[in-house]
């Protein structure tokens, strides 16, 4: 009984002692990162005359301490203009890589377009700030899910929304939407009275901006038989239009098994993959 009791005991103190290193493995981890949140990046006028513009247009900031001139991620949330919050996509983290998780106003308190602008002052906002915390300015990705995918491709591709902060869209390393709408936002087609399976291309749709000198983009959606309405032939005629206009880095994954809201957990390796190709390139160039 006394080496029964004895056996028991130890087995219960070494699985302690796994359990504290496990949790020390952790905190040394994680110290290595810092996050600072609700950072506004519209300036002090914009927050103090509009409510829902300090409400909503903050981002939070996910950076390595121990890491110089890092590549940085650009995260817009999904949840079709209408929902949603800023993330730092677990998958992300502890990557060597700084990410930025952005919130942005929302439909109907104003119209949908208003997220474009948001996210390109967002956007702006990083282009101004990463170097101060230690990040490099030409090592810039956008990207985010769904909704968060389509205004990622909208700020890089309609050089417009950059411009108005004297940024070139093109200084952008890449752009990387997960199944982001190519057409006009169904959430914005919406609220010009079409049905959500009238497509529509306008200005408010990224392959309205195709060009050949945008930075590489790589499109990324689900399944075409499990997506979200035409979202992976959407992306596939982005594909085609973009080679078409003499863009050489447009590369396009349907990711086979996965549906619109399943895809963005097997689309972060390729993202992180992205980067890492794209730092190399420039490594090389600058060299």
């Amino acid at each position: 009984h006394v080496f029964l009791i004895y056996f028991f005991t130890m087995k219960k103190f070494f699985a302690f002692l796994f359990l504290l290193f496990i949790s020390v493995q952790i905190f040394a981890q994680n110290k290595d990162y810092q996050t600072i949140t609700n950072i506004h990046y519209y300036d002090e006028t914009a927050n103090k005359s509009d409510v829902y513009i300090n409400e909503r247009c903050v981002l939070d900031i996910y950076i390595p301490k121990n890491v110089k001139n890092f590549s940085t991620v650009i995260w817009f949330h999904g949840g079709g203009l209408t929902g949603g919050n800023k993330e730092i996509p677990k998958y992300l983290q502890e990557k060597g890589i700084a990410v930025i998780g952005v919130n942005y106003r929302l439909s109907p308190k104003v119209n949908a377009a208003k997220a474009i602008d948001d996210a390109a002052a967002a956007t702006a906002w990083v282009f101004k700030n990463i170097k101060n915390y230690g990040g490099n300015e030409n090592l810039i990705f956008i990207s985010g899910h769904s909704a968060g995918g389509y205004l990622a491709s909208m700020v890089a591709l309609n050089k417009d929304y950059l411009a108005k902060y004297n940024i070139d869209a093109n200084r952008l390393a890449g752009i990387i939407p997960f199944s982001g709408h190519a057409i006009t936002h169904f959430t914005i087609r919406k609220e010009k009275g079409f049905p959500e399976y009238k497509p529509l291309i306008d200005e408010f749709a990224p392959i309205y901006f195709v060009r050949a000198d945008a930075p590489p983009m790589l499109l990324i959606t689900g399944d075409r038989e499990l997506e979200l309405l035409g979202r992976y032939e959407e992306n596939a005629y982005m594909l085609r239009m973009m080679k078409l206009a003499g863009h050489k880095q447009t590369t396009l994954y349907e990711l086979q098994g996965f549906d619109h809201g399943g895809m963005a957990e097997p689309a972060f390796p390729l993202l992180l993959k992205e980067v890492k190709r794209i730092e190399k390139l420039k490594e090389i160039k600058n060299n």
